[in-house]
């Protein structure tokens, strides 16, 4: 598949500033436990940053809807894979905004892992359901539970974890000395990282 076509039928990627690769985001307001979360004070989804900033624009907001339309469509693991490829990018981040939202889109998700085995892919999620579907999950996928509140502590029962705390001694992620960007570090792609430990936005 052509890459202007495969840009064409997911709806494109985005290219956040601070991260190593390329990511991938749909609309934060169609997550499913984070839409809850949002309205919930001391939530990590309380205040989210991707219902707020550059993520409100109209072509933003558009552009995200028509990636969360094309997860249906029957060629969207060919056209990922397609653009991942073409990207020649090692490091690839699921969701910079929104979640994955059901088990179809988990499995595609997966497959798109499989066919670019030399991309490493980080999925941030706070779907819990997706937890018996780990051991499927190829080696190059790194599926991280973000705990639902601040200050929360990780989950032992979830082999890769996200926490956002207030203590800056507990942070983990070194971004925001490094001018809010990973720079070198890649612990949220390395399987061996059980979690980062965010500071509050």
């Amino acid at each position: 598949m052509k890459t202007q076509e495969a840009l064409k039928l997911v709806g494109g990627l985005s290219k956040p500033s601070k991260m190593p690769g390329w990511a991938y985001g749909i609309p934060a307001a169609e997550c499913k436990t984070g839409k809850k979360l949002q309205n919930v004070e001391g939530s990590t989804c309380y205040g989210c940053y991707a219902l707020k900033g550059c993520y409100v624009f109209k072509v933003v907001q558009e552009a995200q809807y028509r990636r969360l339309a094309s997860i249906r469509h029957p060629l969207w693991v060919k056209a990922m894979t397609s653009l991942l490829l073409s990207k020649k990018s090692k490091y690839f981040r699921w969701h910079d905004s929104g979640d994955v939202q059901d088990l179809k889109h988990l499995a595609k998700i997966f497959e798109v892992a499989r066919r670019t085995p030399d991309v490493k892919h980080w999925m941030p999620t706070r779907e819990a359901w997706v937890k018996p579907y780990l051991q499927h999950a190829p080696s190059n996928l790194v599926i991280r539970f973000s705990m639902p509140m601040v200050d929360q502590e990780a989950a032992a029962s979830w082999p890769n974890t996200s926490t956002v705390v207030t203590d800056s001694q507990k942070r983990t992620c070194p971004a925001p000395e490094q001018d809010n960007s990973c720079r070198d570090c890649r612990q949220c792609w390395d399987v061996k990282i059980k979690n980062i430990a965010y500071g509050q936005h």
